[in-house]
């Protein structure tokens, strides 16, 4: 069988996704460092976009579409449930992840830290103040679905944790992210656990992405 390979910066949050997948099962994979919109990337995705996957004559782009592929060709652990119920869970958890929690967390809270538009180039603090209070709300959501079995979906490691993890890795590395983390105990205790698994620990990105980076 010809060997994936995964494209896109390893400071991503959706290629690190799809590389604790391939840990997670065991696939063998080679990662093809690339930047947003540089002519690997533009090849798969119509929007420039990383992650984007080849496997033989296979290539797509979006890490939801290549995580499902990778969990349903692959054997190893399932990372999608095959109970329809816990499969619907695990697919609204990435959604309300990549739709709120990341716009929130992500693109709205760190890059106003990472990439401001302030005159002077210092962190937005008008931007960071305002989203403060729904970076909070969320992790306190987390924190409650991840009380009972300590993950998202089950009681088994699925797709969801894998989105989320990158997510909360990001969150701690600043001051308010960090503080609302430790205040949700049972997410805190999960994000622990969860990055302490060697498929987090063998792909872990640089603290801080190099530039602006889309990702999907």
């Amino acid at each position: 069988m010809a060997k994936v390979e995964i494209i896109g910066g390893p400071h991503s949050t959706y290629v690190w996704v799809v590389r604790m997948v391939c840990e997670e099962k065991g696939i063998d994979y080679d990662l093809t460092s690339a930047m947003p919109h540089s002519p690997e990337v533009v090849a798969i995705h119509p929007f420039g976009k990383i992650p984007a996957m080849r496997h033989g004559d296979l290539a797509i782009c979006e890490s939801k579409a290549i995580a499902t592929y990778l969990d349903r060709s692959f054997p190893g652990p399932k990372l999608v449930p095959d109970d329809p119920r816990l499969a619907a869970l695990t697919e609204q958890w990435i959604s309300l992840m990549n739709s709120v929690i990341d716009r929130t967390i992500i693109r709205t809270y760190l890059f106003a830290y990472v990439f401001p538009t302030t005159a002077d180039g210092k962190p937005d603090r008008a931007t960071i103040e305002a989203t403060v209070p729904a970076v909070r709300e969320q992790l306190q959501l987390l924190d409650h679905a991840v009380a009972k079995t300590g993950f998202l979906v089950g009681d088994q490691l699925t797709l969801a944790d894998l989105n989320l993890l990158p997510i909360l890795y990001r969150v701690q590395h600043f001051p308010e992210g960090a503080q609302a983390l430790a205040e949700a105990t049972h997410l805190k205790a999960y994000y622990e656990r969860l990055i302490a698994r060697p498929g987090a620990q063998k792909t872990l990105p640089p603290a801080a992405p190099p530039r602006r980076a889309k990702s999907s």
